[in-house]
């Protein structure tokens, strides 16, 4: 959860994921939907999809257990080189360097660390740099003091170096370059794209679309979407009758590589029949709060009085 994501953002979202799934055996054994109702507004859902497959993985394959060996858990979904390490540091206490954002930052202002001729070679420099530093024992506690001191006191901005207990080394503070390190690279613009999706309702519900397994909102119940389709010919092809329809405000959301413009029109229907395709369902308006949707769209439903 803490990838991409603040602490105080995280807290009440783990405190509800654990009271739900306490157990790897009792996420394994969840539904996908579950997961990802508990996930709806934390964003990047692939790190949920990736948690779940990880621990279905672990409990058919490995006994429900984490190996000591970062190698081993690496090659689980979703666990990346730096979270292997820190499964293997604080469930194990096996030296392994981790690599998270505030330790790259406490390595890149302490020793200076600048940019090389590309992102590969900063990562492989700050790994060697990370690896080299690490004790001989006490492991965990170097590893939660790296982390902690990034997250407290090295932080991106206004960095509290008067009570930092590597001020006396810090090659950034002694040249008084916190705010250049560590260097960031220039990002090309995103690139924007568009969309346009339907409102259904019948004044009690809203048709929903369950969206693919993989891609953007994988797995999550979001409105449908109009694919060359005339509105009043979905409406009829999914069993309503059309009873009038306006345009609401565009939805624009930021993604990490695109920009997304979203057009939404509003038709209020009369159903005659049910939902004609497996993957759209009636999600009764008390419902929505609840339910495993993109944050902008669950905004945007509880927003617009349906």
């Amino acid at each position: 959860m803490l990838q991409q994501t603040q602490v105080p953002t995280v807290i009440p979202y783990y405190a509800r994921f654990l009271a739900r799934f306490p157990t790897l055996e009792a996420l394994a054994r969840a539904p996908l939907g579950s997961v990802l109702e508990l996930w709806s507004g934390l964003g990047y859902y692939a790190r949920a999809r990736n948690l779940h497959r990880c621990a279905q993985m672990l409990v058919g394959e490995r006994a429900g257990k984490f190996s000591a060996d970062p190698r081993e858990n690496v090659d689980l979904p979703g666990i990346g080189r730096s979270t292997a390490a820190a499964i293997s540091v604080f469930a194990f206490g096996r030296r392994a360097a981790i690599l998270d954002g505030n330790v790259k930052r406490v390595l890149a202002r302490c020793f200076a660390v600048t940019a090389g001729s590309s992102a590969a070679q900063d990562q492989r420099a700050l790994w060697a740099l990370a690896e080299s530093l690490l004790p001989e024992r006490g492991v965990q506690s170097y590893t939660q003091g790296m982390m902690d001191l990034g997250a407290t006191v090295c932080t991106a901005r206004q960095p509290a170096c008067a009570g930092c207990p590597l001020r006396e080394i810090c090659v950034a503070r002694r040249d008084g370059r916190q705010a250049e390190l560590p260097e960031r690279r220039s990002r090309a613009a995103l690139p924007q794209r568009s969309s346009s999706v339907l409102l259904l309702t019948d004044g009690q519900r809203v048709l929903l679309e369950r969206r693919p397994p993989v891609g953007i909102w994988g797995g999550l119940l979001s409105l449908p979407e109009l694919r060359g389709e005339a509105p009043d010919a979905f409406v009829l092809r999914h069993g309503c009758r059309l009873l009038s329809a306006r345009a609401l405000p565009p939805i624009a959301h930021v993604f990490s590589h695109f920009r997304l413009r979203i057009e939404v029109l509003r038709c209020d229907v009369e159903v005659l029949g049910g939902a004609s395709e497996a993957v759209l369902e009636w999600l009764p308006v008390d419902q929505i709060a609840a339910a495993a949707l993109p944050a902008p769209i669950k905004k945007l439903l509880l927003g617009a009085a349906v």
